[in-house]
């Protein structure tokens, strides 16, 4: 195994992100600085290892995670949250890529997960756990995987903010300007898109309505959002959050309907 450590940092459905295709814990997730501090101002750690040194593009590669406090003790109790003790976000480095999904919890302080990566490239990995008795917390890596590379694709703000997906018209507004430091309401609305009917029976996904995972285009700041009425069926799902600098962010709502989980994706410029 190749072993990397990682501190905290600004920082399975899996799918390719071709123009359709989840930010902030409902108030926690992303930008915890340089270090994450433990209730006794112990920093959080993580020891990240690959089952392969040069993992490659199409192969199952397991990950390791052991998580603990500065003194390199195993931190042992984790809280459960949204239905998982750990969330693990996984993109390509230009974010046309995107995975969500959750490592298994072994005891000790150790998280393990297998998956496959698409393409050749680098990838961001971002852990996202809260140890018990402390507050939410990052632990983030970018690794290296071979193989054939796919096509960059450049991450612009798009000027209309509507989609189809998974046979939904799915439409992102928000209830002021996009401006960073100023808590903004998002608002995915969603219709049938061969009725035009308001959808009304979305199912709880990981114990809510849906989730956002939101990236800076450099991928150095993240943002994992809860819904603010985690019971909501549809058709509006309104999650709240602050993007914490101006720049071009990429945004992925994952919701569930009918047992399928669906992803749709958005790139706004924040001023």
């Amino acid at each position: 195994m190749i072993a990397l450590t990682a501190c905290s940092k600004t920082t399975s459905e899996q799918m390719k992100q071709g123009g359709a295709g989840s930010a902030d814990h409902g108030g926690h997730g992303g930008n915890h600085g340089e270090e994450a501090k433990a209730g006794a101002g112990a920093s959080v750690q993580a020891l990240w290892k690959l089952s392969s040194a040069k993992p490659m593009a199409k192969q199952n590669t397991t990950l390791t995670l052991q998580i603990q406090d500065g003194q390199g003790k195993p931190i042992e109790k984790f809280d459960i949250n949204h239905e998982k003790q750990m969330h693990l976000i996984v993109v390509s480095k230009d974010l046309s890529y995107f995975d969500h999904i959750h490592p298994e919890y072994k005891g000790k302080g150790v998280f393990e997960v297998s998956t496959a990566f698409p393409a050749g490239g680098e990838y961001k990995l971002v852990a996202d756990f809260i140890p018990a008795g402390m507050t939410a917390t990052t632990q983030t890596h970018w690794i290296q995987v071979e193989g054939e590379k796919a096509p960059q694709v450049q991450v612009q703000p798009e000027a209309h903010l509507a989609k189809t997906a998974d046979g939904k018209n799915i439409t992102l507004t928000t209830d002021g300007q996009l401006a960073a430091g100023k808590e903004l309401t998002l608002k995915f609305h969603m219709e049938d898109a061969a009725t035009n009917q308001p959808v009304t029976n979305l199912q709880p996904y990981l114990g809510a309505v849906g989730h956002v995972v939101i990236m800076s285009a450099d991928a150095e700041q993240y943002l994992h959002v809860h819904p603010m009425d985690e019971k909501s069926t549809g058709p509006d799902a309104l999650f709240m959050t602050t993007f914490p600098k101006a720049g071009i962010y990429k945004v992925w709502g994952q919701f569930q309907q009918n047992g399928k989980v669906f992803i749709v994706s958005y790139v706004i410029q924040v001023s």
